[in-house]
């Protein structure tokens, strides 16, 4: 217990500056937690008591003791994004439960068959659902797992795919997406610097930098192509796609699905009165409807408010049609939060992870380690890669943007002589597509996450079916910027 204390105290001195506690630098202890984490969850599959171990051993790495881990709970949860996000998915599960309740992901499995009649047509019309929702990379897979599951299901698809599937077809299609929350988030970012004066100008950043968003792209087409065969199915993922086709068990034994049985196996009405468009379409819409309006008013796209609002109308039809007792719908409501509290649980503790992340200035420390070999002609690619390893570390996107945008446009400005040229635009969109394929990579991503809850898949199962998939865009994606890189530099 000494010399524990002893190693303990050792790397707090590592967060001591100028002899004052509290003031943390960047240190190579920095990225302990969240490669334990990653690595832990990948081990034992346990992605919850993994994340709360690397908590604890980021804590005891800042000196503050084991007393702290309940003060980071506390203060990671309090939290106006994780609650944002947190209340999404619970007014998700609460509208999952009612469309299965009210009959109508039954009802769209069954018109949906005359179409899609073998594995790969179902598996293009996930992909073509997935292209629908462009706006939120939250409601995509969150809308596509549960309304597809019925029909992967029965013609034998993993739901390992599945959830491939509504995370490729998520985030990706958001970054090439001139007009959602990522474009203007991204875009703001950018004023003030490389010669951005206004909100416009960032606008215009954005929007010419998206024929150099490659992962964006290339993801998208790649499950296309993997849907149709173009590509076969390989590593991980090849094998659960076996398993499921010849043997019907479309997630592995000993599997434990983000998405609880609660939800699932949620028992639908028997009432003939379901209807398509008012239980099923008319939701879809007022959500899409409610959150383009919200946007081009407002800027910002109002996703909790668009969510409740749905859940509201559609309870209402289901009383209305009498399809369920207020009763039943109160169970429904039930079901519904109970269903996705395992997504909720692995949430809150990547917010801690997180948290552990940005008072160790992991990020902080993975760009400094790079800025003393970054050249010119390599910049675009590098900077796709450290993009990546700090969204991967630290499980957020929009992070990464915000360290990484403000280090990566002014040198490539730079680079191109005060020119917004080609240079510059693919470094911007490298940074996109970097925080994208790291989020891709880590299972500390609220994305991946909730794309795990969408495909009622295993989490760990998820991440790593995914990751050679992502590995091979990634690597597709590096020789294109490295083309781009030494012709602009």
């Amino acid at each position: 217990m000494e010399n524990f204390g002893n190693r303990v105290k050792f790397f707090s001195i590592c967060w001591v500056k100028n002899g004052e506690r509290g003031k943390l630098e960047p240190h190579w202890t920095s990225v302990i937690p969240p490669v334990l984490a990653v690595v832990l969850a990948i081990l034992s599959r346990r992605t919850v008591l993994s994340l709360a171990v690397a908590c604890l051993v980021g804590v005891l790495l800042m000196g503050q003791g084991i007393l702290a881990l309940p003060v980071l709970v506390y203060h990671s949860l309090v939290n106006k994004n994780f609650m944002y996000i947190g209340a999404i998915e619970l007014c998700i599960g609460v509208l999952v439960a009612f469309l299965q309740r009210s009959g109508a992901v039954a009802l769209f499995s069954t018109r949906a068959r005359r179409w899609a009649k073998d594995r790969k047509r179902v598996n293009v019309l996930a992909w073509m659902l997935g292209l629908v929702i462009f706006f939120s990379d939250y409601f995509s897979p969150l809308f596509v797992g549960p309304v597809m599951r019925p029909l992967t299901d029965k013609f034998r698809v993993s739901r390992e795919k599945l959830a491939y599937i509504c995370d490729s077809t998520s985030a990706p299609m958001v970054s090439i997406v001139p007009f959602s929350s990522w474009a203007v988030y991204a875009g703001g970012l950018a004023i003030g610097l490389a010669g951005i004066g206004h909100r416009n100008e960032a606008m215009q950043l954005f929007l010419r930098s998206i024929p150099y968003n490659f992962y964006g792209f290339l993801s998208v087409i790649l499950v296309l192509c993997i849907a149709l065969k173009i590509v076969p199915d390989f590593g991980p993922m090849r094998r659960a796609e076996k398993r499921a086709r010849e043997t019907g068990k479309v997630i592995r034994d000993g599997a434990v699905p983000m998405m609880s049985k609660d939800l699932t196996e949620l028992k639908v009405t028997s009432s003939p009165r379901t209807h398509i468009f008012f239980h099923f379409v008319l939701p879809v819409l007022i959500i899409i409807f409610f959150n383009l309006t919200t946007f081009f008013l407002t800027g910002s796209a109002r996703l909790l408010e668009s969510f409740l609002l749905a859940c509201l109308v559609l309870g209402l039809l289901m009383r209305l049609y009498k399809l369920d007792t207020w009763k039943g719908l109160s169970r429904c409501i039930y079901a519904g939060i109970k269903g996705v509290m395992p997504a909720v649980m692995i949430l809150a503790m990547a917010f801690c992870i997180n948290s552990v992340s940005r008072d160790m200035q992991t990020a902080e420390f993975i760009v400094n380690l790079s800025r003393e070999w970054l050249q010119p002609a390599l910049l675009p690619m590098l900077v796709f890669f450290i993009s990546g390893f700090v969204s991967f570390a630290t499980g957020t996107s929009f992070g990464t943007y915000a360290i990484m945008i403000p280090i990566a446009l002014p040198l490539a400005y730079q680079f191109s002589g005060g020119t917004i040229s080609p240079f510059v635009l693919s470094s911007f969109a490298a940074v996109i597509g970097g925080g994208v394929f790291g989020d891709h990579c880590s299972p500390l991503s609220d994305t991946t996450v909730l794309s795990s809850l969408g495909g009622a898949c295993d989490h760990i199962d998820h991440v790593k079916t995914q990751l050679p998939y992502a590995i091979l865009t990634a690597a597709l994606v590096s020789g294109f910027y490295l083309i781009v890189g030494f012709l602009g530099a």
